[in-house]
């Protein structure tokens, strides 16, 4: 039977009134916090398995267990894609979701060092995935989504296509609001697929909730 749709509890109606300082000052100012061991390993780990990799490459962030890793890996065979997320307890529960394809990595790392470091090495993406991550739907809680913190800048440097999904459209909306402060094309639209990709996206769409999608340019401002 399917379940009843759950809704999001937050105390926030609109976009946040603070979206635009608080954006504008990431945008503005360059991350001085230093780079985690467990991080650095993490990333030498991807550059020994890139190799003199030169063709497409494509993260996947925040990829929890990295089932979406392994569909976006098989959906482009011909690009590398690694799949970052910060806790170990859900990147070593990979093996149950992994398969023979050979062209995508997931490593436990933090999101905010692994994107330095890349823009350090002077690496560029193709595409960057940002699927369902966690929203933090309280007020007081904005500069905690990824679109209010200094990892937005880095995001941009990277270049290549955004895409974000979301179940809560508020987010999405934010995500586009802060992308207009920087300048960005982007567009939304409410998301639909005949299979879903992400543990989140199976569930969320088993209980009845849509998907929002984000789509944006950064290689063209």
């Amino acid at each position: 039977m399917k379940q009843q749709a759950r809704s999001i509890t937050t105390n926030q109606l609109g976009v946040h009134k603070n979206l635009q300082k608080v954006v504008t000052r990431q945008l503005g100012n360059d991350s001085q916090r230093p780079l985690t061991d467990h991080t650095k390993q993490a990333y030498q780990e991807a550059v020994t398995w890139l190799g003199n990799w030169q063709g497409d490459l494509i993260l996947d962030s925040c990829c929890g267990v990295g089932e979406s890793t392994v569909n976006i890996a098989k959906a482009h065979p011909n690009a590398r894609i690694i799949g970052i997320d910060k806790s170990a307890l859900r990147t070593n529960k990979h093996q149950a979701y992994a398969s023979d394809e050979q062209n995508y990595l997931v490593l436990r790392a933090d999101l905010n060092d692994f994107l330095r470091l890349l823009i350090l090495d002077g690496k560029k993406l193709s595409k960057h995935f940002l699927l369902y991550p966690n929203p933090y739907p309280k007020s007081a809680h904005l500069q905690r989504r990824w679109y209010a913190t200094s990892a937005l800048k880095d995001i941009l440097k990277l270049g290549g296509i955004l895409e974000v999904r979301s179940n809560w459209q508020l987010y999405i909306q934010e995500f586009a609001a802060a992308l207009d402060i920087a300048l960005v094309n982007n567009h939304i639209k409410l998301y639909k697929s005949a299979y879903a990709i992400t543990p989140f996206e199976r569930k969320y769409w088993e209980s009845g909730q849509d998907s929002w999608q984000l789509l944006a340019d950064l290689n063209q401002k």
